[in-house]
């Protein structure tokens, strides 16, 4: 690349390089635009109607180091320090899983199922604070509680929590229930490690990058989801609702677990791909 380059001409640049490296994702485009954007501090509207600015050589640079760090699989969100989720831009760093798109359906069906105004609400293994805070936002009386085992995570979802002045949300330190003896909740959603151990995916440069405790599930993957259904009965009141998001071949495994469990009402739900990802089911 050299130097004195447009918006246009660096991005374009950047697309070819990105799109050349080994399983290059179909997002290339996308990644690009956001690593330019950050590192020339425009947003993706400036970008593309100023595509004739030229940057100052150390801003061009710094692109391109950004560049090459997503070409060895970095994703962007640990690169920029930020992902959005539910509207909502989060801060998150290698200490948390990235948010992904498709566990906006959990917050859905949560919204969904409890319309009322008012609930307790619970969210273990909470990460970046993502689900907790999409529901604080849109239901700002519902006492929400929310548990991660890794205290850097509580500091990531609690600086988000701020960032958006949603401090009502209550983040506690803690393997799945173990902080809450004694309460119960009207709903308790969830997005475990759902990943087989075994599964080649992990060696994946996509997640190679993400802490290995939110993503491996044991053996068959289903060893986090096992503990929650078994426990949450002791949390959940009368007709209250879990909500699980799994891998996309594991709706029938974890409809299984909840029904020998004593739950009712099991359904899976298709997130925007077509796959199975959430199941919910009805404490009776």
């Amino acid at each position: 690349m050299d130097g004195n380059l447009t918006v246009r001409a660096l991005l374009a640049q950047a697309i070819e390089d990105l799109r050349g490296a080994s399983g290059a994702p179909a997002s290339v485009p996308l990644d690009a635009e956001l690593l330019l954007g950050h590192a020339l501090g425009m947003s993706r509207a400036q970008i593309r109607s100023h595509p004739e600015t030229v940057p100052t050589d150390e801003r061009a640079q710094r692109y391109r180091r950004l560049v090459q760090r997503r070409k060895l699989g970095e994703p962007v969100a640990y690169i920029t320090g930020q992902r959005e989720f539910w509207s909502l831009p989060l801060a998150v760093s290698p200490a948390v899983l990235v948010p992904r798109p498709e566990t906006e359906l959990l917050v859905e069906r949560a919204l969904s199922l409890h319309p009322q105004p008012t609930a307790r609400v619970l969210e273990l293994g909470t990460g970046s604070g993502a689900i907790a805070l999409a529901l604080a936002s849109e239901r700002p009386a519902w006492l929400i509680t929310a548990t991660d085992v890794s205290e850097e995570a509580l500091v990531a979802a609690r600086t988000n929590a701020a960032t958006h002045g949603l401090q009502r949300v209550e983040f506690l330190r803690g393997s799945w229930f173990a902080p809450l003896a004694g309460r119960v909740f009207e709903l308790v959603v969830s997005n475990p490690p759902y990943v087989a151990e075994a599964d080649s995916a992990l060696q994946s440069p996509a997640l190679t990058y993400e802490p290995r405790l939110a993503l491996a599930g044991g053996v068959d993957g289903l060893l986090c989801l096992r503990a929650i259904i078994r426990e949450a009965p002791q949390y959940l009141e009368r007709r209250g609702w879990l909500l699980l998001e799994h891998g996309a071949e594991q709706a029938d495994a974890v409809a299984r677990e909840l029904v020998v469990r004593g739950f009712g009402h099991v359904r899976s739900h298709r997130d925007l791909a077509g796959h199975e990802r959430m199941t919910e089911a009805q404490w009776l």
